[in-house]
């Protein structure tokens, strides 16, 4: 894609290359790094609402009865989001992911969650940025869950990152204009969302998707779909001594379809436990933030 004059050749304009982020480019499991940041909120803003003690999912989070909030479902689980993530400005919550992401750890490795990303992975972004890709996090995650971490960890700055979001709106508060959250949801980048984000912040179709569930499929299949080179990746989770092994019937992450139809695709299954030497990047202190 790279070889100017070859027959594949693809101009550095047209070199976009997107990946998933949860179970793609960092661990999922045991359950996804959002949700638990909207558990650890739930604790921290329980003083300020005394009626979330009697009140389900938030009775069962408090109670550290987890089976309860995931037996509430995705109603419950787009609850917690909406009271966790709305009502502040985009730089208050960005300021919160910030605090958090530098302190909190694995509930099973223990390691920073920016620990827990996968070094082949970051590899791969480095090696297809050096032949003039510009890459992009294209993920079910909240976009601006995303951004105030991914350029340390991936080397994707914030623009380049795509993710299911919140409505804004634009007032005047004290200090000057702000951008607030607000509870509703502008767009689930997830499944037929992806390709739907693609096409309004990129305007460009992909030659490379890189993924891990059926939640990726449309992306992949939206990338590989065009015309030219182009390369759709699958993330196969089958390591369970190194990491986890998980696909068809996981609550989180499941890969079926995925599996059926990737060879009649030509897309590439990554066996996690076959082809990787390595699965997770080199472990870093936590720090504290750097004051903005």
């Amino acid at each position: 894609m790279t070889a100017a004059g070859g027959p594949d050749f693809v101009p550095p304009s047209e070199r976009i290359a997107v990946f998933d982020n949860d179970g793609t480019l960092w661990s999922e499991q045991p359950i996804y790094t959002q949700v638990a940041f909207a558990l650890d909120r739930v604790r921290a803003l329980e003083p300020q609402h005394p009626e979330w003690i009697d009140r389900q999912p938030f009775k069962g989070v408090l109670s550290g009865d987890l089976s309860t909030v995931s037996a509430s479902g995705e109603q419950g689980l787009l609850e917690l989001i909406a009271a966790t993530h709305a009502n502040t400005t985009t730089d208050e919550f960005a300021g919160i992911i910030r605090d958090w992401i530098a302190t909190a750890r694995h509930p099973s490795t223990g390691r920073l969650y920016t620990d827990m990303t996968y070094r082949p992975m970051v590899e791969l972004l480095d090696y297809l940025r050096r032949h003039g890709f510009k890459t992009f996090v294209l993920s079910g995650g909240g976009v601006e869950f995303m951004r105030p971490w991914v350029e340390e960890a991936y080397g994707i700055p914030a623009k380049q990152v795509i993710g299911s979001r919140a409505k804004l709106r634009f007032e005047y508060r004290a200090g000057g204009p702000v951008l607030l959250r607000l509870p509703a949801i502008d767009l689930v980048d997830d499944k037929a969302g992806k390709p739907v984000g693609i096409q309004q912040v990129i305007g460009r179709r992909p030659i490379a998707a890189f993924g891990n569930s059926d939640g990726d499929f449309e992306m992949l299949e939206w990338t590989t779909a065009g015309p030219g080179p182009h390369l759709g990746v699958l993330v196969h989770h089958t390591d369970a001594e190194r990491e986890w092994a998980y696909d068809r019937t996981s609550p989180v992450g499941a890969l079926a379809r995925g599996l059926d139809e990737a060879g009649d695709r030509g897309w590439i299954v990554a066996d996690m436990k076959r082809d990787w030497n390595v699965i997770f990047s080199p472990q870093r202190p936590a720090v504290a933030r750097h004051q903005e």
